[in-house]
């Protein structure tokens, strides 16, 4: 199987991709979102990093969500507040929300050198560190219930900061994610985002298969999530719940196909090659939706939140 994969996507991912930044970036104007958006300094990365945080309310110590925006995640806002209504389904589940603005084209990663363009990148240190320790002083997150979540380039970096954080992360979520880091194809293609962002991806893991792009691939770390919630989603890219990708459709956009529906195919494979992967890992907790439509956008991905809400953060929380 994966030989016959290898051939259609070495060349294939590589172009999906680069195109990455069309199917997530977000245009649409902010609606009044909930929760505050506050500015928590990062040491590591000598910044304010602004995050929009939803309280779980008062009483007892709370679980934390973290939810990690995608490729050209902006530095003022996030994708899950533009395109969906997370946010304000989030109120009242007794869970805080934390969803940090930025990190477009970082991987949510600590890099091992400064990037000329994209700067100093230490999100995974920001990520389990910095953030959870203002979470614990102001909204009395417990830093024990704590559970992370993202699609497409975050979805990969979801499953890695859980993978490398087993002891912090209860739970964790893949949208449309690429588990399969190293593997030929995926791994030119994570390349050439970084690179459609302007960064280096030297400057990230080292020359690559090699340095730390192993020590950061959730396809070889997979063990490390035995007795976890585990939740991977992806579509084919096409079907009927968006007429733009349905070839014949009045409202077919040749543009958007192009963009979304081989990121979605890429994802989808890297995603199934995981599951596989998973299944052998004693004690995971693992669901999936693995299916035959959704595009990479984020119609599709508000679904699979609420649906991963219910059947793995919940449980994993309570």
């Amino acid at each position: 199987m994966f030989k016959r994969v290898r051939k259609r996507l070495v060349a294939g991912v590589v172009a999906a991709v680069a195109v990455t930044s069309g199917a997530v970036v977000a245009h649409a104007p902010e609606a009044a979102a909930a929760g505050t958006t506050e500015y928590v300094y990062s040491a590591a990365m000598g910044r304010n990093v602004p995050v929009r945080i939803i309280s779980g309310g008062g009483g007892a110590a709370k679980p934390t969500l973290y939810l990690l925006d995608g490729l050209r995640a902006p530095n003022n806002n996030s994708g899950w507040l533009i395109n969906t209504n997370v946010d304000s389904y989030m109120v009242g589940k007794g869970v805080n929300v934390a969803i940090p603005f930025g990190g477009g084209g970082s991987f949510y990663t600590d890099w091992q050198t400064t990037d000329p363009k994209l700067g100093k990148n230490k999100w995974e240190t920001f990520l389990t560190r910095e953030l959870p320790g203002y979470m614990k002083r102001k909204y009395n997150s417990d830093n024990r219930r704590n559970g992370v979540a993202g699609l497409s380039m975050s979805g990969t970096a979801a499953l890695n900061l859980a993978s490398r954080h087993p002891g912090f992360y209860k739970a964790v979520a893949s949208y449309s994610g690429y588990p399969t880091v190293t593997m030929p194809g995926f791994n030119q293609g994570i390349q050439v985002s970084v690179m459609e962002m302007g960064g280096n991806p030297i400057n990230m893991w080292g020359i690559a298969p090699f340095g730390a792009w192993t020590a950061n691939d959730p396809f070889l770390t997979a063990n490390n999530l035995a007795g976890k919630y585990v939740y991977v989603s992806s579509g084919s890219g096409v079907g009927n719940r968006n007429a733009a990708l349905v070839p014949g459709s009045a409202n077919f956009d040749a543009v958007k196909f192009a963009q979304m529906v081989p990121l979605e195919v890429a994802a989808s494979t890297s995603s199934q090659l995981y599951i596989a992967r998973l299944a052998a890992v004693p004690g995971v907790k693992l669901k999936t939706h693995i299916s035959p439509d959704g595009g990479h956008w984020w119609d599709y991905w508000q679904d699979r939140f609420k649906e991963s809400w219910n059947t793995t953060f919940k449980p994993a929380f309570f």
